[in-house]
């Protein structure tokens, strides 16, 4: 039996939940944007009417307003984001248990033991659609196919509020003419090595010589051909599945520059504790501690060391994070700081140690699982370093706000 895949996307999703609470923006250019005060002044996301205009995401505000006069900016509020994704999917719930999310606006939904109850996969997706609508005041197009990659570029194809079904005997009709960057992870660099050796649509790509796309690209230009030509089996996850986590990390945008070595210290100690933190509190070490930097001219730098031995403590993070800044940082003002836990593994029993070197990590441990302990009962500002007093105001950083959990890709996932 042919598998039933919809991916449904939500139309101008921030933008859209922001128009429910402000009514008078309905029918005006609208971008969703960070908070200038700490310069986070981008645009996050825009509506279909300031799209038109040329507002792009990304874009710093100044652009936008001179791409757009009449913009109406709204600054973020991602607990309204995230309540609306978790009320959309209990829509999904009702048709299907495989929900896989794909980012809070997009999931995937495998609907095909459930064509008997609801009808086929137009209908169900027509039924979301309508459940959307009504019930969230929001729009979604969803795109119907035979596998997840297909059923994702399909509600790429038309939107607001549509649905798009691509069977697999139309595959070569309607997916091969289409430009090859529309094919789920083909980005710039992709499309501009494959353009180069003239592979400018998905068709071409699906049928080029496997071996100029490993040469080109190597194991991904092999897998992205096998996407062209309709090869994807992969099974959309159980609601209840959980993410495999890949990385925990933290950045963030600074109030000011930092100029001196005291500024990245203060503002890395708190990145490195609140990343320690979650690693503890889901039960992983590292061996890889990551960190990014983006200077005053937005040029960034990514660099990563490993660890001696796994750990999971802000000490051991933030002195690798700090001699990677020490030996790679740049010379200029910094905007922007993230430090990120890679290479994780679960913890379990150890095998005790006289060393002096274990010994200490070991009580540096059992200190900050009591700092976790009393930040989780009376708030993170209960007990804070020394270093945090001279300066409040990098040292306001919320690092609970801003943490980020980076799930195993799709994309990385299929790497084999």
């Amino acid at each position: 039996m042919q598998r039933v895949i919809l991916h449904s996307d939500l139309n101008n999703f921030y933008a859209s939940v922001e128009c429910l609470y402000q009514p008078s923006l309905r029918g005006r250019p609208v971008a969703v944007v960070g908070d200038p005060q700490l310069r986070h002044g981008i645009v996050l996301a825009k509506n279909y009417i300031a799209k038109a205009f040329g507002v792009q995401t990304g874009q710093p505000l100044w652009m936008a307003r001179q791409a757009c006069p009449d913009i109406q900016f709204v600054t973020a509020n991602y607990d309204r984001y995230l309540r609306y994704s978790h009320l959309v999917r209990q829509i999904y719930g009702r048709f299907t248990d495989q929900i896989e999310s794909f980012g809070l606006d997009e999931c995937w939904l495998d609907v095909t033991a459930s064509t008997s109850l609801f009808g086929d996969g137009q209908t169900i997706a027509g039924k979301i659609r309508s459940l959307i609508r009504s019930e969230l005041g929001v729009t979604a197009s969803i795109g119907v196919s035979f596998n997840k990659i297909f059923a994702k570029l399909a509600s790429d194809l038309k939107k607001p509020d549509a649905t798009i079904y691509i069977p697999r005997e139309q595959m070569s009709a309607r997916i091969w003419p289409l430009p090859v960057e529309t094919l789920l992870f083909v980005g710039p660099a992709t499309q501009n090595k494959l353009r180069r050796h003239g592979i400018l649509t998905i068709g071409q790509l699906a049928n080029a010589t496997p071996a100029l796309l490993q040469s080109l690209l190597g194991r991904v230009g092999l897998r992205l051909q096998r996407w062209a030509r309709g090869d994807d089996a992969s099974p959309v996850a159980h609601e209840e599945a959980k993410a495999w986590i890949k990385s925990i990390g933290n950045s963030t945008t600074t109030p000011r520059d930092l100029v001196s070595d005291d500024d990245v210290k203060l503002t890395l100690y708190i990145l490195c504790e609140s990343v320690a933190a979650r690693l503890r509190r889901h039960e992983f070490c590292c061996r890889t501690v990551q960190l990014w930097i983006r200077d005053a001219a937005l040029i960034s730098i990514e660099r990563q060391k490993k660890l001696a031995q796994p750990g999971q403590t802000s000490q051991e993070l933030f002195e690798t994070a700090f001699s990677l800044y020490l030996e790679h940082g740049p010379n200029t003002p910094i905007r922007s700081l993230g430090v990120r836990a890679c290479d994780l593994e679960s913890t379990g029993p150890r095998q005790l140690s006289l060393l002096p070197d274990q010994i200490y990590l070991e009580k540096q441990s059992l200190l900050e699982q009591s700092i976790d302990n009393l930040r989780h009962r009376f708030g993170h500002s209960c007990i804070q370093r020394g270093i945090m007093l001279t300066d409040s105001g990098l040292s306001a950083l919320n690092p609970e706000s801003d943490h980020v959990i980076h799930p195993e890709s799709f994309y990385r996932h299929r790497a084999g």
